[in-house]
């Protein structure tokens, strides 16, 4: 439209057309001037979720802060390099840090130390959309994507089966102990006859029954290669842990004894995730 106008402008000489094209020309030098400013002192550090597999899309949560003085940065964009969804946030005013999360798929499990962050506006008119490219360092651990495979469960080298007693509190096992309504108990727990007798409700206490220890030796599992094999361990650490069966992993000359945990299962797939790659 500029460019018809100031062809317009020149070719019949109004004063009129020279005006709107003046106008517009520095309304377009405005809108790059603050789209160009509206990216600058833009931090960003990354804070990655407890587990990331190779080839599955998770969350990142990418923190952005504001570094100015004076005005808030408007309408960004933030992905990775070479993913097509990003996450948007409107306003970073001054000195703040919000965060969002941005879809992120990683290619190969190991460390990854390198990413490159993408920050898009079309601030403030969406004349231009502008964009700035940020190089980070941050080593981020990439875990081998599970993969179901078959498998036997094995603890010594010997098969497991069946339940056993835990001294945890469950809903299972055997009645450990007779104690006093909470209000969150359900109400099958209840015991009604001693309530009949008693002032109060009393519920019956059960322990939780916990599967017998496993132990995953990954080089003695199926799989056409070292990287399935891997991936297939890291399918039956989620697995069993999952059902609330404490896994073990026998790998060369490194055994983790069976455990547990949210922090027991990271350990167990850190060292799926760097095997081989020293």
């Amino acid at each position: 439209m500029t460019l018809l106008l100031g062809f317009g402008a020149v070719n019949t000489g109004n004063n009129l057309l020279y005006l709107m094209v003046s106008a517009l020309l520095g309304f377009m030098s405005i809108s790059g001037i603050l789209g160009h400013w509206n990216l600058k002192k833009l931090q960003v550090t990354l804070e990655p979720p407890d587990e990331i597999y190779d080839g599955l899309e998770t969350l990142m949560r990418v923190r952005l802060f504001n570094g100015r003085r004076l005005l808030p940065a408007f309408l960004l964009d933030i992905s990775f390099e070479d993913q097509t969804n990003s996450g948007h946030l409107s306003v970073v005013k001054k000195g703040e840090q919000p965060s969002v999360g941005v879809p992120v798929m990683f290619s190969g499990r190991g460390a990854h130390g390198q990413h490159t962050i993408i920050i898009r506006s079309a601030f403030p008119i969406n004349f231009f959309v502008r964009r700035r490219i940020i190089d980070l360092e941050q080593t981020i651990l990439v875990f081998p994507r599970p993969v179901a495979c078959r498998h036997m469960h094995t603890s010594n080298g010997i098969e497991n089966e069946g339940a056993v007693d835990s001294q945890g509190k469950g809903n299972d096992g055997d009645i450990t102990r007779i104690g006093n309504y909470q209000g969150t108990e359900p109400l099958k727990m209840i015991h009604w006859k001693l309530t009949a007798r008693h002032d109060s409700l009393k519920i019956k206490e059960l322990s939780d029954l916990q599967q017998p220890p496993i132990e995953i030796n990954p080089l003695a599992l199926p799989g056409a290669g070292l990287e399935q094999q891997l991936r297939c361990a890291s399918f039956l650490i989620n697995d069993l842990m999952r059902r609330n069966q404490p896994v073990g992993l026998k790998l060369n000359n490194l055994v983790l004894p069976a455990a547990l945990g949210q922090g027991h299962k990271i350990q167990l797939l850190k060292e799926l995730a760097t095997y081989g790659q020293d």
